[in-house]
C-alpha cells in the first residue's frame, strides 16, 4: 500500500523539506480507513477522557488492514499522525490501534499496553493470519 503522492508534493520532496501539513493531507487521502480509525479514536479520547482509547474490531477487508499497517509501520507516517493529532499511537496485532494523550500521567499505562506481556495477552487464534 503506497501513498498517492501528488506531483506537487513529490516536487517539494525533491527540492528539500516537505510541509508536514501537505504530507498529512497526503496520508489522509491515501489511507482513508486508517485516517478515520485514528480520527475516531482521538475524538473518543477527547469525549470520554481516560488513559487511552482503542479499537478492537478487525478491519472489514485486507485493503483496510493494509492501510493500518502502512500508517503505523512507517515511522514518518506514524510520527506525522502523532504530531497532527497531538497523541501517542500504539499498535498491536493487525487492528488494535490505541491513542494515548501526551500526558506523562499515562506513561505507565502506555508502557503496559506496549509491553511484551500486553502483546501476549492480546493474542487469539482468530488473529493468527491477520
Amino acid at each position: 500500500m503506497s501513498l498517492d503522492v501528488s506531483p506537487a508534493l513529490l516536487e517539494q520532496a525533491e527540492r528539500g523539506e516537505v510541509d508536514e501539513a501537505d504530507f498529512v493531507d497526503c496520508v489522509r487521502t491515501s489511507l482513508p480507513y486508517a485516517w478515520e480509525m485514528i480520527s475516531s479514536l482521538v475524538a473518543q479520547l477527547k469525549v470520554d477522557g481516560g488513559e487511552f482509547a482503542d479499537n478492537q474490531t478487525p478491519p472489514p477487508n485486507e485493503q483496510a488492514r493494509g492501510q493500518l499497517l502502512r500508517a503505523l509501520a512507517s515511522d514518518a507516517i506514524r510520527g506525522a499522525l502523532q504530531r497532527h493529532f497531538g497523541v501517542r499511537l500504539a499498535f498491536q496485532n493487525c487492528h488494535r490501534v490505541a491513542v494515548f494523550p501526551l500526558d506523562p500521567a499515562v506513561d505507565e499505562r502506555l508502557a503496559r499496553f506496549t509491553s511484551v506481556r500486553g502483546q501476549l495477552l492480546n493474542q487469539s487464534p482468530e488473529l493468527r493470519d491477520c
